[in-house]
């Protein structure tokens, strides 16, 4: 079952948002350079390793650029690629697949970046317990294919956006005077506009925690930029009564340790915001 996020409707106004900043009021180049009539193939060449993301967003382009381009599909979304592969080959009117071409390889190569680095930090947590969450360090515009990414790679989703989930972090307790004041304002709140969301409060030391657990009404509690000493005290504070989540910083080295200290989720920013794409290439044949 895909997210709330993911439709049709959602994929496709993206779509037309790239492709008007990309086209114009034409792709002159093809226009120009190729017969109108012109009938030709491509295929995408894989030229790295990793995990392979963006094949039915590319579908979805392909059809919004020229519904009669046919697209046979030889790798999906999710497998295990190597550099030579072929993930799928694309035909029809040259210039509908040249118009197509950059849109294409830009998500995919983005979001094969996103779902390799997801599958490998996932792995390093392997058999704990926690669960791999991606974070709102997303690419303005890019949302839905980054987070979409990540559920490929084999992580999860975190809140899409500010309106699906109340997180109370660091910033809204100093701006509200403390966790309680925080809490009870968003309860009060919540109620007044008969909103039933989900509540989480960032934490930044077992003070903190320890005022989230006497307030209650809440469904998680994060724990910022603890030690693993910090994070596995506080687990044993809170003792199964909310769900936890750890965050802050957390890289491949120390990913798996903060994993052991029997938190429930894990979110890392740097899912989204600081990998590297992977080379993809459509190539005439």
């Amino acid at each position: 079952m895909k997210p709330t996020y993911l439709t049709e409707k959602s994929i496709n106004a993206f779509i037309a948002a790239a492709l008007a900043e990309d086209v114009g009021d034409g792709d002159h180049s093809s226009l120009a350079a190729i017969p109108a009539d012109a009938q030709n193939q491509a295929r995408l060449l894989v030229k790295g390793d990793g995990v392979l993301a963006g094949v039915e967003l590319a579908g979805y382009i392909f059809k919004a650029v020229d519904p009669n381009l046919q697209l046979d599909v030889l790798m999906h979304d999710g497998d295990r690629m190597k550099y030579g592969d072929v993930a799928f080959t694309v035909r029809g009117k040259a210039q509908s697949i040249l118009t197509a071409e950059r849109l294409v390889l830009n998500c995919m190569q983005r979001m094969s970046g996103i779902a390799t680095y997801t599958n490998y930090m996932a792995s390093l947590i392997a058999g704990t317990g926690a669960k791999l969450l991606d974070t709102r360090k997303t690419t303005p515009n890019f949302r839905i294919m980054e987070k979409w990414a990540v559920l490929i790679g084999g992580g999860q989703n975190h809140r899409f956006g500010l309106y699906d989930m109340i997180m109370l972090k660091d910033n809204h307790v100093d701006y509200a005077g403390g966790v309680r004041e925080a809490i009870t304002a968003t309860q009060k709140y919540l109620q007044e506009k008969g909103k039933d969301l989900r509540i989480e409060v960032e934490t930044r030391n077992l003070q903190e925690v320890q005022e989230a657990l006497e307030t209650g009404g809440i469904h998680r509690i994060m724990l910022d930029n603890m030690s693993t000493d910090t994070m596995r005290e506080a687990v044993a504070m809170i003792g199964g009564k909310y769900e936890v989540e750890a965050s802050g910083g957390i890289t491949e080295e120390t990913i798996r340790a903060v994993a052991e200290c029997g938190v429930d989720f894990i979110s890392v920013g740097a899912l989204t915001h600081s990998n590297r794409s992977i080379d993809l290439s459509l190539k005439a044949f």
